[in-house]
This record gives structure tokens, sequence and C-alpha cells, in this order.
């Protein structure tokens, strides 16, 4: 089922959350919606499950404009972050609940309902708990027994929000795998809120990041990684040092900064923002260098150093055992080389912060 999403507004108590929302998923397709708290992700999705309603704009799916659709009409398949199960009901009975509640016209019949258990059980694996209660359920068992009863109505849509947010780390990773099977083998429309970039990238076929309930980019993990739409998408994805430079002819230019390793960008001349991670710097030993190290730490793979203009300070990371970082200690003087970076034009680049905090800390340099 494909859908369209067209100019979708909405407000709560005259805040905007939702900003003008254009966005096509295509049948089949799983589709990440990553951005902080507060970017109108899971607004989003309960407009789609019918949980939530537009101020303005259109949603259609196959064609049928679900606007005109009660949430029960639509045939959603809805999956919480805190599993949603009913604690009095056994595993088989949460999974098939979805399935008794029909209309009687609209009921499958015991043998049927019971059938259909029997198959979501054994196709996510956890057959052996079908007579369990979810107090006695693990984090993911919880959340497989919640796809199951997602997936028992057979829905149109799949819409997860922060499926695997309450899981420790080693069970995420582990489930997130199994998902993207589940995904591939029933052919469903998924959509799924996180905030987590390794669980979208790693999940999604395309990952929409919002922010400040706008869509700022749609693209897959290489796009979004190494050409960030905007500086909101930069700093969201760890570019957190934030250099003012002059663009002159395409290239990069401030003091104590080497930017041959960056392409010429077709930007125009005038001041700009540059964007830089701190494992996409190397320094370059220089008595005359702009920057002193004031702290250096290993983890014996990596370097960590904490440099200093006298006006602001920030902390890069590279290989230990690259030829650039022998003899870097503090003390030292240093220019900087960047190997990566984005560049935004306009002096007031580096001023405009995202409405919410990210994960990220924001460190800037001034030149």
């Amino acid at each position: 089922m494909s859908i369209g999403i067209e100019h979708m507004t909405k407000s709560f108590g005259g805040t905007a959350v939702l900003r003008g929302i254009d966005l096509t998923v295509e049948s089949g397709e799983l589709v990440a919606l990553l951005g902080p708290s507060g970017s109108g992700k899971t607004t989003l999705l309960k407009i789609i499950a019918g949980l939530e309603w537009p101020d303005g704009g259109g949603l259609q799916v196959h064609g049928q404009n679900w606007l005109n659709l009660a949430a029960q009409d639509r045939r959603i398949g809805f999956v919480f972050q805190h599993y949603a199960l009913f604690p009095h009901m056994s595993v088989r009975d949460n999974i098939a609940f979805g399935l008794t509640v029909r209309p009687r016209t609209q009921r499958p019949g015991k043998a049927v309902i019971a059938s259909k258990v029997d198959q979501l059980l054994e196709f996510l694996q956890i057959a052996h708990l079908g007579n369990r209660y979810p107090a006695q359920l693990s984090g993911g068992q919880r959340q497989r027994v919640a796809l199951g009863r997602a997936l028992a109505i057979e829905p149109t849509v799949l819409l997860l929000d922060e499926p695997f947010g309450a899981l420790d780390a080693a069970v995420r990773r582990d489930l997130r795998a199994w998902l993207r099977d589940v995904h591939d083998q029933t052919g469903s429309t998924t959509i799924f809120v996180t905030h987590d970039q390794e669980e979208a990238f790693e999940l999604a076929d395309r990952v929409v990041v919002m922010g400040d309930g706008r869509i700022e980019q749609i693209g897959n993990a290489d796009q979004i990684h190494d050409h960030p739409a905007s500086p909101f998408v930069a700093r969201f994805m760890g570019a957190t040092i934030e250099v003012p430079i002059t663009l002159h002819a395409g290239r990069a230019e401030a003091a104590g900064l080497d930017s041959s390793r960056l392409p010429r960008r077709a930007l125009p001349d005038g001041p700009a923002t540059l964007f830089l991670r701190p494992a996409d710097i190397t320094p370059l030993a220089d008595p005359a260098g702009r920057w002193q190290i004031t702290h250096r730490t290993s983890n014996g793979a990596l370097l960590r150093l904490d440099l200093t203009d006298g006006a602001g300070h920030f902390g890069i990371d590279l290989p230990r055992r690259t030829p650039e970082a022998q003899g870097l200690a503090p003390g030292v003087r240093v220019n900087l080389r960047p190997e990566a970076g984005a560049i935004f034009p306009g002096s007031r680049a580096a001023s405009q912060s995202p409405p919410t905090p990210i994960e990220f800390p924001r460190k800037e340099i001034s030149l």
C-alpha cells in the first residue's frame, strides 16, 4: 500500500508541530522517521494511524483518502515503544485480540483465529511462549508479541513508534535484523519512528530526517552522512565543530586551516560555515600553529585531543598509529586539515541552532 502525505500541518495549543509535510512511501517500502524529540515524528505517525487529526493537508493510502476513515477502518498495525500488551491475557490471546474484536460479520471463526495465531507464533519464533503472560516475558519477547498482535490483522500499513527504545543495546541489535527479515517476508509497507541513527540506517530503505516539524532531508545512510542538506542535518549527524570560513573560488579559507583535502564547492564567494566531525580532522604539528593541545587521552586505537586557540576549545579524534599522531602532546601547537566536511554559505549558518537539544554537544571554533 503506497502512502501519500501532502502539505500536512498540525499544531497543539498554538505550537506548530508539523509545518507542511510532503512525503511519499512506496508500497512495500520500509521508511524511518529520524529526528530528535519534538521534531514531529510521532505526531505524523499517529495521524497516519488515525489517532490524531491534522489541521490541514492530505493523506492518501493506495489512492484512498484516509482522512475520511476512522482509525478502526484503516486496518493499521501499530506497535508502541512500551508494548501495550494486555497483562491479564496470555501471549496467544494478545496476538488474537485484533481478530476477536472485529464485528461479528467480519470476525473469523475460532478455528481460523487459532490457526492464524499458531502461524504467527512460529513465524515470530515464540511458539513455546503461547501460554505465558506478559509479566513472564523478557522485553524482547514482549516486543515480538506486540508485533504479532499488529500482524495478526494483516494490516495495510505497519507503524512502529520507537519499537526498541525500552530494550538494551544488545537486544536492540538482534531485533533490528529480525524485524528487517519480518518486513521482507511479509512485504508490508512499514514506517517506524526512532531517534537512533544506527537503527534507522540499518533497517530502513529510506530515512526521513525531521526537525522542528519539517522534513530536512530524505535519503540513505551515505547520502545523509556525506551530504547533509542543512546545518540542522549536519549537526544531527555529528558535525559538532563549526568553523567560520571565507569561500574564495570554491575553496574554504581560514587562519590555521589547510583545506586542500576538501573539494571545491559551487558556492558564491563570501562568508560561510564549515561543519566538521571530530574524526574528520587531522592535526598538523606546527610551532606557529593556530591551536594548542591542552589534553591528550588514548583508548589504544584512538587519540582524543583537546585543542584551544584561546577563544574557543573543541576535541578531535584520530587513529593513534597514523603518522600525524606521532609527537602530539599537551603544549604542542597545530594547524588543522579537514578530511571531509559540509559547507553552508552565510555568516549566520552557525547560529541557526536546532529547536531542541540533540545527542551531540555543540562545539565552536573562533577564528
